[in-house]
């Protein structure tokens, strides 16, 4: 059979070779055959290659703090326009400087290149500094959660194109005086992503820019992460419960109406009216039914139904110009620093504690008895508080059941227990996780729960169960707080690693994913919408998040330097509450634009702690022009915020000494 030229014709291997050397000559790869030549004669030779050696075995302990320096001083030399976006390479430049240095078995250097560069950091990053300040030997980089994460993942950033591009020319003209060590540590350990367009059009100048930090996403970027599709609506009621529920609904309505007639008064709508409101708001991209399967409801669910309605018509609609919530205060005196964490009921009548000493106490804030098995009713006895007793380690988490039936509570015995608020007594202990648990939170339909733990992953439950139904997995560090969706399909968290997460409940993974936090997330809530989600922690922001696109909204600050405890929103979503270790309670307009540009505010904190270094008196906090208001306790962190279906806010705490 012919055979064509073009498929007869043979290359020897040494064509081959020169062929493809002339094109990577073209296109400037000069060296290449050099290095061909060098393997060749060590394969020819027979012996093994030798291993490769990272950067930091060869370089200086100098050299590093030449690298940082040199680039430094060209950040805070460069343009007003760019210096903003700039700065943000100076932090994982400096982590990962010192990191090389300690892997090089370089401890005094470290410690020195830590001591003199480390305070520039300490205002932006005080939990990451203070957790590096203990890594001094090599073995602490393979042990340290968070020198593995750095290590593990890539730092993500963005810049313009202009500024990217001024970057990456000033370091290599400077290649010799330390820009080969900078480009290395960028190479190695930071992601950066070019944005098209103008400076600033797509993405934040601020130092907590959206995006910034470790996500953990490596298979496709962030954007692309965020836009899979989430239903977001209300979960629609079943057809033949909300017709049972508008019957009792009217049947309230007559009774009301009669009562009004006899006394001259009127009633401004009636409870179907408000009930169709509360139930059929958002619920046309709502998910169905079978997505979240509940259990028919029962008729303390239908009073729980009927109640919640009527606060609703009674709450105190709120306005940010005009009207803002009230305030009322619960502090804990002789609690000797061992309570943990604090939780409302949903009808504002308990207040549950979780204690270190492996307890869980109860007080009516009504000044109601509780009365525990075989009391009889009108006895008399009682007390206005009661102890729970079943853990074998420090209780972290609490959580009234939507129906204040029963209370959840999560312990470092790594188990969850359910009491049963009429007996006082543990009904369940639910047994999965490895490590200490440091959240729970009920579902809004008190069929499931959720559970946040050390193990690096939250877990959903159903309370008639003793396993886990979903394993949430995706987190790099500690998830430390949960929260549900309005509408059950979901399940959001909060994390060490300085981002947050929405979980898809029948899926079992992650859709959203949320980066520009500081510090670790330390609270988290979702608007009664659904629509949004605020996030805070202990870098003292709280950011506003869009859970449709996955983009921040805008980031308010007000808080002193420290961790934010408690984050809630108004039943309308337009106004939140916070709470701190900052001893305050403070008010904020959710939806009111930032008037401070980005570029402003990071000029402020950058001047702030240039101040701090100088070792003058530390400087106010800046607020944003959302902050609303600011409710000072004495001397009490306020662990947990809680507005009441009437728009009243609930605030607990212990006294500190």
């Amino acid at each position: 059979m012919a055979t064509s030229n073009a498929a007869s014709q043979q290359f020897s291997p040494q064509d081959l070779n020169r062929i493809v050397l002339e094109y990577l000559n073209k296109k400037g790869y000069t060296k290449t055959e050099a290095m061909l030549r060098l393997e060749a004669a060590r394969a020819a030779s027979g012996a093994d290659p030798p291993r490769p050696r990272d950067d930091y075995f060869t370089a200086t302990a100098d050299s590093y703090a030449q690298a940082y320096v040199l680039v430094r001083s060209w950040v805070e030399s460069s343009l007003d326009l760019y210096r903003p976006e700039l700065r943000r390479i100076l932090y994982p430049l400096f982590v990962h400087s010192f990191l090389d240095l300690v892997a090089a078995a370089e401890s005094a250097s470290a410690k020195d290149f830590f001591d003199t560069y480390g305070k520039e950091h300490e205002l932006h990053h005080p939990h990451d500094m203070r957790i590096l300040s203990t890594v001094t030997s090599q073995s602490h980089i393979k042990e340290n959660e968070l020198a593995i994460l750095y290590r593990a993942n890539k730092y993500n950033l963005r810049f313009s194109r202009t500024t990217f591009d001024l970057m990456m020319h000033f370091l290599d003209e400077h290649h010799q005086a330390g820009g080969k060590i900078a480009l290395r540590l960028i190479n190695s350990y930071i992601n950066m992503e070019v944005l098209a367009g103008a400076r600033g059009a797509a993405t934040s100048e601020d130092i907590l820019a959206e995006g910034e930090g470790i996500s953990g996403q490596h298979d496709k970027s962030l954007n692309e992460y965020n836009s899979q599709d989430v239903k977001l609506g209300i979960l629609p009621p079943e057809e033949s419960a909300e017709k049972e529920m508008e019957a009792i609904l009217a049947d309230e309505d007559a009774k009301s109406s009669a009562t009004c007639a006899q006394f001259g008064s009127t009633d401004s709508s009636s409870l179907v009216e408000e009930y169709k409101k509360l139930r059929h708001a958002s619920s046309s991209d709502g998910p169905s039914r079978e997505a979240v399967p509940l259990p028919p409801m029962k008729g303390i669910d239908f009073q729980v139904e009927l109640r919640t309605v009527k606060d609703y018509r009674r709450r105190l609609k709120l306005d940010p110009q005009s009207a803002l919530p009230s305030v009322c205060m619960y502090t804990l005196h002789n609690t000797h620093d061992g309570l943990n964490c604090i939780d409302f009921s949903k009808d504002a009548s308990m207040l549950a504690g979780g204690f270190a000493e492996s307890y869980v106490k109860i007080w009516s804030l009504k000044g109601d008895k509780l009365k525990g098995p075989g009391r009889p009713e009108k006895d008399g006895a009682g007390m206005s508080s009661r102890r729970m007793i079943s853990h074998s380690g420090p209780v972290y988490g609490v959580d009234f059941s939507p129906d204040n039936r029963y209370l959840l509570s999560c312990s470092e015995d790594t188990t969850v227990r359910l009491w049963s608020l009429d007996t006082f007594t543990a009904m369940v202990a639910y047994k999965g996780h490895a490590h200490p648990i440091w959240d729970v939170a009920f579902g809004p339909f008190g069929h499931y729960f959720a559970t946040a733990s050390h193990d690096q992953t939250a877990r959903l439950w159903s309370c008639e169960h003793i396993t886990p139904l979903r394993i949430f997995a995706g987190h790099l560090s500690d998830v430390d707080c949960v929260q549900f969706h309005p509408n059950s399909a979901y399940v959001a968290t909060g994390s060490s690693d300085k981002t947050c997460r929405l979980w898809d409940v029948q899926r079992g993974q992650s859709v959203r994913v949320f980066a520009g936090h500081n510090g670790p997330v330390t609270c988290i809530t979702i608007s009664p919408d659904g629509k949004w989600l605020a996030s805070a922690g202990e870098d003292g922001v709280i950011s506003i998040w869009d859970l449709g696109s996955g983009k921040r909204l805008k980031a308010m600050r007000g808080h002193a330097p420290g961790s934010i405890y408690s984050l809630s929103f108004s039943q309308e979503g337009t106004v939140l509450v916070s709470g701190g270790s900052d001893m305050t309670v403070r008010v904020w307009d959710v939806k009111k634009s930032p008037c401070i540009d980005t570029a402003t505010l990071a000029s402020i904190t950058v001047a702030a702690a240039r101040t701090q270094l100088a070792g003058k008196e530390k400087p106010e906090n800046t607020q944003t022009d959302d902050h609303l208001k600011a409710f000072h306790t004495k001397r009490t962190p306020v662990y947990q915020v809680h507005f009441t279906r009437t728009n009243l806010v609930l605030a607990a705490g212990a006294f500190s000494l």
